[in-house]
């Protein structure tokens, strides 16, 4: 399953996940814009139509949870930048995310780590 979300969706999903759900109000208390709360309502009931998150009754109130998991999102979102932007190449990829960015020599390090364990298990095709 593709997953696929606006910016502002984006938002609010990472402060689903960040508080594993909320209320209108928390979760437009946690976004750096100031919403209101009708619209942080509407991106929620999107979310819930897309089946990206979930709600069960808390008084008066919806406790909104995300049905999806971040790192499933990730996982998603980085193959649809993968194939759309570098060509279906995670070299491509990977090329511009070492060479453009101003990673430091740990950061570079902790890659070159991940990337040895991942060879050493066998994962390499």
């Amino acid at each position: 399953m593709e997953i696929a979300f606006t910016e502002r969706e984006l938002d609010v999903m990472g402060v689903l996940w960040d508080l594993g759900g909320g209320t209108v109000a928390e979760v437009r208390d946690r976004l750096s814009d100031d919403l209101a709360y009708t619209t942080v309502l509407t991106v929620l009931r999107t979310l819930e139509e897309k089946g990206y998150v979930g709600h069960v009754e808390a008084g008066k109130a919806h406790r909104f949870h995300p049905l999806v998991e971040r790192r499933d999102a990730g996982t998603s979102v980085l193959r649809r930048i993968t194939r759309k932007l570098f060509k279906d190449s995670p070299e491509l990829l990977l090329t511009h995310l070492v060479s453009d960015r101003g990673l430091t020599d740990e950061e570079l390090r902790r890659m070159q780590k991940l990337l040895e364990e991942r060879l050493g298990e066998g994962g390499a095709e």
